[in-house]
């Protein structure tokens, strides 16, 4: 385990701590007894994210160049796929924990269900049908920014999504969040000649009053990411991106019933850029691992956005303390197997590959090193979720402390980190296992989805 603090220092921050806890819960209570909608207090809002943006720099990027396109590879892609293929095939011959016959299993099992309803002829325009309220005889719904922002988060929550945020698409600046070519190479665009969403075979166009982004979350299993990276730990991330397309598929069909235009992702990772609309909504922070960080769920969410020309009062970007935390922290960096993360104390200017798109001042990843490295462990990895201390959820009382004091006291971000590291890294040594036994997963009491839908934001708990 490596040593941030000497034995000395740590004790002597650990004095701190315990003042820190002691007073935490008065300097809390305020903000516990507010309604069961905010959130607490040591998330600021702010007029600009904690990431810096240049605008001008910015462009609107090509969803289609990601670390995962073949071209950055060249003659080592079919090497890859086979160690892949060998490797897969091979662990489940052995019955290696994790990667059987029982962990294909789960895994196969995500992929089936409602997700593409049958009602939907694209999910890019959204069901269709008698769903307008001028066929029911009535007149659209009509109310305030504020009431469409309550009306439409509560019935996102009921349908799933973790967390709600809204970004209004300014020409621009905001705008740049859509991507200019989605992942199917379909140029995306806004078009006064279009009065409704449209696709064709080259375009997906956007009415021009369609300018509210909806961001929402899902929570995923922390229990789950802790067995990456396995067969097993990788359906995680792929259950959440199932449950992401329900929530999508109910909103348009409830925005369609009240009235209003719903285009959304015809696939996942469309649309626009995740972290940056989730960013600009208020739900999290950008985080050394050049993904979102949430207050509530850590990096243990997936991101979705879609679009209408409701008009809905937009959520401010938020000051938790979390980017902040990054830099000193570090640990995901130290753990990702690929060596893919940014081990700089302070995030740069400066893309890694053009798959990165410029204008943020982010710790850039390199994504062709973390997607060879998929291919070498035959699933997807999330040992860099699975390690943020921000993960842990387990000790709820420590867990509110440290996102007090993330927010309210810096100095003992490193103190925390090496609190997290001897509590919850007892294997530091083994580089690339995963966190937990595999095998312990099937005899968890877990709840629904393996999630407790009873944390997180909307009671304020962050334990």
């Amino acid at each position: 385990m490596p040593e941030n603090l000497t034995r000395r220092e740590f004790f002597k921050e650990m004095g701190v701590l315990g003042t820190a806890a002691a007073t935490g819960p008065f300097l809390l209570g305020a903000d516990e007894k507010l309604p069961s909608n905010k959130r607490p207090g040591w998330i600021k809002e702010i007029d600009k994210p904690t990431v810096e943006i240049d605008w001008e720099v910015m462009k609107r990027h090509d969803a289609s160049i990601t670390g995962f396109n073949p071209k950055f590879y060249g003659d080592k892609l079919d090497k890859l796929k086979e160690i892949d293929k060998t490797n897969e095939q091979s662990r489940l011959e052995k019955g290696t924990p994790g990667w059987d016959l029982k962990a294909h299993a789960v895994a196969a099992g995500w992929g089936h269900g409602f997700a593409n309803l049958s009602l939907a002829e694209s999910q890019f325009i959204g069901p269709e049908g008698r769903f307008n309220p001028e066929d029911r005889g009535v007149s659209k719904w009509k109310g305030t920014p504020e009431e469409a922002a309550e009306l439409v988060t509560a019935a996102m929550r009921y349908y799933g999504a973790s967390s709600v945020g809204f970004v209004k698409l300014e020409p621009g600046t905001t705008e740049k969040l859509l991507y200019a070519n989605d992942g199917d190479r379909k140029i995306i665009e806004y078009s006064s000649a279009h009065s409704e969403p449209t696709e064709t075979e080259t375009h997906r166009y956007l009415p021009q009053d369609c300018r509210t982004a909806i961001v929402f979350t899902v929570q995923m299993s922390r229990e789950l990411w802790r067995r990456a990276p396995t067969e097993l730990g990788g359906s995680v991330s792929s259950m959440g991106y199932e449950i992401g397309g329900l929530v999508q598929a109910r909103t348009q069909m409830f925005l369609k019933t009240l009235g209003y235009q719903a285009p959304g992702e015809y696939r996942r990772n469309a649309l626009g850029t995740a972290p940056g609309m989730a960013v600009m909504a208020g739900l999290g922070e950008m985080a050394r691992y050049n993904r979102l960080i949430t207050p509530e769920y850590g990096p243990v969410v997936r991101v979705f956005k879609l679009l209408t020309n409701l008009d809905i009062a937009p959520t401010k970007p938020i000051d938790a303390g979390l980017m902040n935390f990054c830099r000193t922290c570090k640990k995901c960096a130290e753990m990702c197997p690929s060596k893919a993360l940014s081990m700089d104390e302070e995030p740069s200017w400066e893309t890694t590959g053009e798959w990165n798109n410029p204008g943020i001042k982010a710790w850039y990843d390199d994504g062709v090193k973390c997607r060879s490295y998929w291919y070498e462990v035959g699933t997807g990895c999330g040992i860099c979720f699975a390690y943020c201390p921000f993960s842990e959820k387990n000790l709820a009382g420590l867990h509110k402390l440290q996102g007090w004091a993330a927010g309210n006291l810096p100095v003992l971000n490193s103190t925390l980190r090496t609190l997290d590291d001897f509590l919850y890294t007892p294997n530091w040594e083994t580089l690339g296992q995963p966190m937990k036994d595999p095998e312990d997963w099937y005899k968890l009491d877990m709840p629904e989805y393996g999630i407790d839908t009873t944390r997180g934001k909307i009671h304020g708990d962050l334990g």
